[in-house]
């Protein structure tokens, strides 16, 4: 490439060799995770492990700073967590989830405790089954509307078939790989992740949109230009997220489950998003500008 033509169409870059590569592992990642949850829906029934907030069940919060590995080997079929204070980091009690109803597990807790559970000690919370399955019911509406109207908004700001649907695989990929994740390590989740999974649909749509609109509104930048212009400032805008949201989540690992959970969540979707953004999205672009001789 002459300098007359670098100058028009912008230097080549090792991306202009390897974006088909690139653009293979976000495929690869997308691809894997839908299989494993098609794979774990088969086996379960369901595409995610719940806990009892969704699936109904008890919730015992006991007042005491007993060591919660030796209450996960004495019950090792309830979840159990362990509540801090979110200053001193200091136990102040543990709570035990379960399926059970609250006078099916009491008995066994305060025989392991060897104390009786008073509502000075304790606290019990339960929630019935069909209670639980409308309230999931619900938050997975919701999910799904929320994608629904992401995709509707996206094909309005773009109007063109290729680019938007990119922008909405990537949305997809951004939650399917942290939910067949926390599949594979067992991680029950509760309404607090299902609303992280929302937020995570706008965390997404931030970058991709971005990148989208600097590429089809680019005016005579060259394509190369425009793809670094957006990979800097989306990277930006990426890290700066994932340093906070991950940082949170180290600092309210243990005291909090629920802002836990949701930090977790946010920090998987968040380096997901990196890859289905530049790896993928960027792909489709490329490819799309290609076929359209866009330069």
């Amino acid at each position: 490439m002459d300098k007359e033509e670098e100058s028009k169409y912008g230097s080549r870059s090792w991306y202009d060799k390897y974006w088909k590569y690139l653009f293979a592992i976000s495929l690869l990642l997308t691809l894997s995770a839908l299989i494993y949850l098609v794979l774990f829906y088969l086996r379960t029934g369901d595409i995610m492990h719940k806990d009892v907030a969704l699936t109904g069940g008890t919730t015992l919060t006991i007042y005491a700073d007993n060591d919660i590995g030796e209450v996960r080997k004495a019950f090792p079929d309830v979840t159990v967590r362990r509540l801090s204070d979110l200053q001193t980091g200091k136990q102040l009690a543990f709570s035990i989830e379960t399926e059970k109803k609250p006078e099916e597990i009491t008995p066994a807790i305060e025989t392991f405790l060897g104390y009786n559970l008073t509502e000075k000690n304790s606290s019990v919370e339960f929630t019935g089954s069909a209670l639980s399955k409308s309230f999931y019911k619900e938050l997975r509406n919701a999910l799904i509307l929320a994608f629904l109207l992401m995709a509707v908004v996206v094909f309005f700001l773009f109007r063109t078939i290729i680019p938007s649907i990119a922008v909405i695989q990537a949305g997809f990929t951004d939650i399917i790989v942290p939910l067949a994740f926390l599949d594979l390590i067992g991680f029950r989740i509760s309404g607090a992740g299902i609303a992280a999974f929302l937020m995570l649909i706008g965390y997404s749509v931030d970058t991709d949109i971005l990148l989208t609109n600097r590429v089809l509104r680019k005016g005579d930048v060259p394509l190369n230009k425009a793809f670094k212009s957006a990979l800097k400032t989306g990277l930006a805008m990426t890290f700066t997220s994932l340093t906070a949201v991950f940082l949170t989540f180290m600092i309210v690992k243990g005291l909090s489950p629920v802002l836990s959970e949701i930090f977790f969540i946010l920090t998987l979707g968040l380096i997901t998003d990196m890859i289905s953004t530049w790896f993928g999205n960027t792909g489709i672009l490329k490819w799309y500008c290609i076929k359209k001789g866009i330069k």
